[in-house]
């Protein structure tokens, strides 16, 4: 039987939850759609360019060099300016550098603005799980970020069809190559959403003035309750130097790098696989990602609300990760069908996406005060290094072999990894 003050609590906490996560899911969405639609381009562009894969990889990944040396300090900028001044402004110039790719005419442009998408766009993922522990302690986090990371499948849910239709019917069309309106129509809605994220944000519960005075007052006193209770076990509040020397974030970081490479390795390459082994029709290519991407966001939801109700994250992330290299091992298969290939798949961008949503869970709970900015964002650097690594790889295997068998492999070597590291960084305390 629940008292009144719990139900209070309960409807304050999804007040809160309708008002942020749907809102942050939508930039999400955005924000992945511009980093991962040159994948679908590709499919055109590097005829028309004239691009190797290896060039093709090498511009995919580099995005992740520009996010990895800007990162840090985009963390420690939205602790000063507040979330509202600082994303609202770097989504309208991820919109623009975005749009913008459409004007390039060869690798030193592709990568050049590849380079600058990444520095703009380094702000926002490590932003928003920062954000969030403004609001949520860890009783709820893992099913919060799990929620706002949904937006990463249901990117190419939704974002698979459109770049699929725009690439079969706007060929040549106003003077423009189909792949040059890609990126043009997908980077004009981040401005938009820019533009209102400036209006709409409330810096932390403090400022939030769509919530009663009781209500700011609860969801303040749970983030000081649970400070008081890090303190009591130890936990005291690190510095921001504590970020760089704990040896747990640096081997949470390679975790993280695992995961992420699996990730972008599916990302920049699915496309090209269904076309190598399904069908070469951009249309249809574009239907088929919805069911990796569409079976990825109903897992990750699902794996991450069982991960809260048990209170247990290292099985559940060890597991997924297991899992998501097991499945790249079998698409690896020589002789698999296109069909069984994509079961496979299917299977591994649903435990790459379980495990990078419940992976947040660990960092958050280790570190507080200015480490934590510094940590998730150094961790969230670190580990995406692996989006350049990883189709990098994929591109010099590929113009080698003319296959993907060893680069398949190369992912769940990363998986693998881990999910053993995940193991000796989470054993509970004695």
């Amino acid at each position: 039987m629940t008292t009144p003050a719990l139900d209070s609590e309960e409807r304050t906490y999804r007040k809160v939850t309708r008002r942020l996560i749907p809102f942050l899911f939508v930039c999400y969405v955005l924000a992945y759609v511009d980093r991962v639609n040159v994948g679908f381009a590709k499919l055109q562009m590097q005829q028309d360019l004239g691009m190797s894969d290896a060039v093709y990889g090498m511009g995919a990944g580099i995005f992740f060099i520009g996010y990895f040396f800007f990162e840090v300090p985009a963390n420690m900028m939205l602790q000063k300016l507040g979330a509202r001044r600082w994303l609202g402004p770097i989504m309208i110039a991820w919109g623009v550098v975005s749009a913008a790719t459409m004007f390039v005419q060869g690798p030193r442009s592709f990568y050049a603005l590849r380079f600058l998408l990444g520095i703009v766009e380094s702000g926002f993922f490590p932003g928003v799980i920062l954000y969030l522990t403004y609001w949520y302690t860890r009783k709820h986090r893992a099913k919060m970020v799990a929620g706002f990371m949904a937006a990463n499948p249901i990117s190419g849910v939704l974002a698979g069809p459109v770049s699929g239709w725009i690439l079969a019917n706007l060929v040549d069309a106003g003077g423009l190559r189909a792949w040059q309106w890609l990126f043009l129509l997908e980077g004009i809605p981040s401005v938009i959403a820019g533009v209102v994220t400036l209006f709409y944000l409330a810096d932390n519960p403090r400022k939030a003035k769509w919530l009663s005075p009781g209500e700011r007052e609860l969801v303040l006193r749970r983030l000081e309750e649970e400070e008081e209770t890090k303190r009591r076990e130890g936990e005291s509040r690190h510095r921001l130097v504590d970020a760089f020397k704990s040896g747990k974030v640096w081997l949470l970081s390679l975790i993280y790098f695992g995961a992420v490479a699996g990730n972008y390795g599916l990302w920049f390459w699915l496309p090209q696989v269904i076309k190598d082994t399904l069908t070469a029709d951009p249309w249809r290519i574009g239907l088929i990602t919805i069911i990796p991407w569409g079976s990825a966001a109903v897992a990750m939801v699902l794996y991450g609300h069982h991960s809260d109700a048990k209170g247990e994250r290292r099985w559940h992330l060890s597991l997924a990760l297991l899992f998501g290299a097991a499945a790249f091992s079998l698409s690896a298969l020589p002789g698999i069908s296109g069909v069984m290939g994509l079961a496979a798949l299917t299977c591994s961008a649903a435990s790459v996406m379980c495990g990078q949503s419940l992976f947040w869970a660990l960092p958050t709970a280790i570190l507080s005060g200015s480490a934590a900015a510094a940590g998730i964002a150094w961790i969230n650097s670190v580990g995406n290094l692996a989006g350049y690594v990883s189709p990098s790889l994929i591109g010099f295997v590929r113009d080698s072999t003319g296959s993907m068998t060893l680069a398949l492999l190369a992912l769940a070597g990363f998986m693998l990894m881990s999910s053993l590291l995940v193991m000796a960084v989470a054993r509970p305390r004695k």
